[in-house]
């Protein structure tokens, strides 16, 4: 036998003998979280060499800017026939696979997308933003220009106003992606928008803004001077790097806490008014229709939500054993400012408990919250509901129908259910008071 062979040999008994004094100890060890798969001294992942660990890595540089691993080849962004309005995919949505996010910040490559016309490439050397109307300074700037003013960066989430639509009259998606894809949170970086009109002077007969993108929809929403004055931003960069061409590079509006729609990309006029100019987006689009026929206008702010992202449809407990005690987690939000608290239902809403809230709570972006379970294998109706620092409660299912009714397209933030079945598998459901979940 050759040296090196007798050299395996010893390392392989050693380390038989360290899993085999070990795994008891890890066991015990993590008994009080989810419980580990047993560990196999012979396992031979460990006893043998590995593919990776015996031949030469790609060189440093093959990917300049870096990809995903293969392995996770299957965390993407989706698109439905049933979200796009032009029956192609150039006026269409494309959702944020929430189920497989960390943390609160989504990697720019996963943040969910919405266009009117397509994507469009704009050069950045050819970049103009004019500001005009009811200012005392009119003027145009270019990109280099912008970025001369004194720039911020938040945490913000951006969700489109649409997101759940799908669900006012029942469940239609067995997909968290797809119930509740329509968002995400990024670090903005940009210039408030309060700052740049500080040099420009604004009329005191200015109450309205015009906002228009230079894409082919010419995607123009009115925003009040209030909001602009507030927290509004110009920015340039999400999450360190230049925005992607599909969140409107170079340089998009960003309104935190209001409607995704409304923070036109690929911007290229401001115009200060008097009155609203009532644009196609805002009268027959991003209306809120009531029972009563009415529509709500003027419509902006996002309410209170929350969603919870494990256990859901694509991250079932089928792997569960009775007695294991298991973390559900979850994210919140609201336009309104700061989550101050999330509850917990297993019931469909009958009890509560409170969960814990995880690492960063800032105002007008995710908060993630969490509540650890011991599985009994009985059926759940798992819940979250959310509460806001404005004093906002998530409303049920029935609650927010009894206002709007099942022809809502808009705005929807009721109570998300998850059936959870024997088997642990995940299904969309909704509970109303008047009546059985239905699936």
């Amino acid at each position: 036998m050759s040296k090196v062979n007798m050299t395996s040999e010893v390392e392989s008994i050693g380390r038989r003998d360290f899993f085999r004094k070990s795994a008891s100890v890890s066991a015990i060890a993590a008994a009080g979280i989810l419980a580990p798969a047993a560990l196999a001294a012979d396992d031979k992942n460990i006893m043998h060499h590995v593919k990776w660990g015996t031949t030469l890595g790609d060189e440093l540089n093959k990917h300049p800017y870096g990809i995903p691993s293969a392995y996770e080849h299957n965390v993407v962004r989706r698109t439905s026939s049933l979200m796009s309005s032009a029956g192609d995919m150039h006026a269409a949505v494309s959702m944020s696979p929430l189920a497989d996010l960390e943390g609160i910040i989504t990697p720019n490559g996963l943040h969910f997308t919405r266009t009117h016309n397509g994507v469009a490439h704009v050069d950045p050397n050819k970049f103009r933003l004019m500001i005009h109307g009811l200012v005392e300074k009119p003027l145009v700037l270019t990109l280099e220009q912008l970025k001369r003013y004194p720039s911020e960066y938040r945490l913000l989430f951006l969700e489109c106003p649409a997101n759940g639509a799908a669900e006012w009259k029942g469940p239609q998606f067995n997909s968290l992606q797809f119930v509740k894809g329509m968002m995400s949170n990024s670090e903005w970086t940009g210039v408030r928008l309060k700052t740049v009109l500080d040099d420009l002077g604004l009329k005191p007969e200015a109450k309205w803004m015009l906002a228009e993108g230079s894409d082919g929809s010419e995607m123009s929403r009115t925003i009040p001077v209030e909001k602009v004055l507030d927290d509004a931003m110009i920015v340039w960069a999400q999450n360190g790097e230049a925005l992607r061409p599909e969140q409107g590079y170079p340089v998009r509006l960003m309104l935190p806490g209001w409607e995704a729609n409304l923070c036109i990309k690929w911007l290229k006029r401001l115009e200060f008014g008097a009155e609203p100019w009532y644009c196609k987006e805002e009268t027959s689009k991003y209306t809120v229709l009531t029972k009563s026929g009415k529509a709500i206008q003027h419509f902006y702010t996002l309410e209170t939500n929350s969603i919870i992202t494990n256990p859901c449809p694509e991250k079932p407990w089928s792997d569960l054993k009775i007695g294991d005690l298991v973390e559900i987690e979850g994210i919140a939000w609201s336009g309104h400012g700061t989550i101050k608290a999330v509850d917990i239902s297993m019931d469909g809403g009958k009890n509560y408990v409170e969960a814990s809230l995880k690492g960063l709570v800032l105002p007008k972006s995710w908060t993630r919250f969490s509540y650890f379970h011991k599985f009994d294998g009985k059926p759940m109706l798992l819940q979250s509901r959310s509460v806001d620092d404005s004093g906002n409660v998530q409303p049920t299912v029935s609650q927010e129908k009894d206002i709007i009714g099942v022809e809502g397209v808009y705005h929807r933030n009721s109570i998300v259910t998850w059936e959870v079945k024997k088997d642990g598998s995940v299904h969309n459901v909704q509970v109303r008071t008047d009546n059985c979940p239905s699936s």
